[in-house]
């Protein structure tokens, strides 16, 4: 049995709590959440049993689809007969005998800290992305993690997303759509804009605490393209934008307490592939009036045809559904390492990845080591911005180029 500590009680719990009752559903036993950690004992004690301890806060979020639109999701609901110990401190959880695992679901800048004490203390984790608050946080954790032989995991759930692995399918070496040659993906006022607090916490908009919109999401939208793509990014020309420099709580419609933020809410980047591809992506928080979205989510071209959301079309053929091309064409095996036990929820099943790697005593495929490269793909589009220049990864890997990381880095005693 894997006992596991949750550290951090946000409002992303809710997903994460529902991924692992979807695990017990389909018959996965062979872990029981045993702690729960946060710096309010209410905000933890909230998510352990239904009927009891203070109110859950309501999720921040009511787009279909978001992780932080799940909410009224309890311990109890599938695991009744566990108890649940409560924790203030993290220090004290890792320490304690009651956890061989931990779940990482604080803000970036403790990631690399938690990390640390964990594997000093023998337990396997996986944490949320990104995977820490800079490339040198990151390799210190893949380093520890290494020395202490244990299970290290990132949360990097979108490429667990039904349509993602559909995509990646596509443009595999046996799928239709053939070598992926172009992408491309936009999203401009879709999230929290034009000026609110992105999920209502104010370090999101931190540059010292690592927060940005390049960072809190290029590490999925990067994740997303290395999948698909079958092969690593090698460079990134990018901008930032400050665009709303000041932004607010919503309340009862009102707009209030307002906070002002240093770290971008919009990029726009440019990236190649090793493989020879290339594409752009760009992204904002900002954004009056309405949204824009391009295609119907990212557009992917291969050497055989277009991929965008659920739809396909082959060179001198018509759109047709993806996912019915997938359940038609794709080889048994491709859909049992895809969708074991049939789960299709991405919480769930990267949650299962990692559980399963600590039973084989591997790495799971979102190892700490795809967290770092993800993270080293977000970093070179703010890296590019200050540098204004194309980077390379290799540079961002390595740390010859981290000037927009320094401060940061000497913020946190990070070498």
């Amino acid at each position: 049995m894997i006992r596991i500590g949750i550290i951090g009680c946000g409002r992303i719990l809710a997903a994460h709590l529902e991924g692992y009752r979807l695990l017990r559903e389909a018959g996965v036993d062979n872990f029981e959440i045993t702690a729960v950690c946060s710096r309010k004992a209410e905000d933890a004690q909230s998510y352990v049993k239904r009927g009891e301890g203070p109110p859950q806060r309501k999720p921040v979020s009511d787009i279909p689809g978001d992780p932080l639109a799940v909410g009224d999701e309890y311990l109890s609901d599938f695991q009744p007969d566990t108890e649940v110990e409560v924790f203030t401190d993290y220090r004290d959880l890792i320490a304690s005998d009651r956890v061989d695992a931990i779940n990482d679901f604080t803000i970036h800048s403790l990631h690399h800290q938690i990390a640390e004490l964990a594997f000093a203390a023998g337990k396997h984790v996986l944490s949320q992305k990104p995977l820490a608050v800079t490339i040198a946080g990151a390799r210190q954790m893949c380093a520890q993690a290494e020395a202490a032989g244990v299970t290290f995991g990132v949360f990097e759930n979108l490429r667990f997303a039904e349509g993602v692995r559909h995509q990646h399918w596509a443009f595999s070496p046996d799928g239709p759509a053939g070598d992926l040659q172009m992408a491309v993906m936009g999203n401009i006022g879709t999230w929290w804009a034009p000026d609110l607090i992105v999920a209502e916490t104010p370090w999101r908009h931190d540059l010292l605490q690592g927060g940005g919109m390049a960072l809190d999401l290029g590490p999925h939208f990067f994740d997303m393209i290395r999948h698909i793509g079958g092969t690593e990014v090698v460079s990134v020309t990018a901008q930032t934008q400050v665009v709303e420099p000041t932004r607010y709580l919503l309340r009862n419609g009102e707009r209030v307490d307002p906070i002002s933020c240093d770290a971008d809410d919009t990029f726009y980047a440019h990236f190649e592939l090793e493989s020879g591809a290339a594409g752009t992506m760009f992204g904002s928080w900002g954004g009056h009036g309405t949204n824009t979205v391009v295609g119907e989510g990212p557009v992917f071209y291969g050497s055989k045809g277009r991929v965008t959301g659920d739809s396909i079309q082959l060179d001198g053929g018509e759109p047709q559904s993806l996912k019915d091309l997938y359940e038609k064409e794709a080889p048994p095996e491709t859909k049992e390492r895809h969708f074991p036990l049939g789960l299709v929820n991405d919480f769930a099943l990267s949650q299962l990845d990692w559980l399963r790697a600590i039973e084989e005593g591997t790495q799971p495929e979102c190892s700490g080591e795809e967290g770092l490269r993800d993270l080293a793909c977000a970093y070179a589009v703010v890296e590019s911005d200050k540098a204004g220049r194309k980077v390379e990864l290799t540079e961002i890997i390595d740390g010859s180029l981290k000037d927009y990381q320094t401060p940061i880095d000497e913020k946190l005693g990070l070498s």
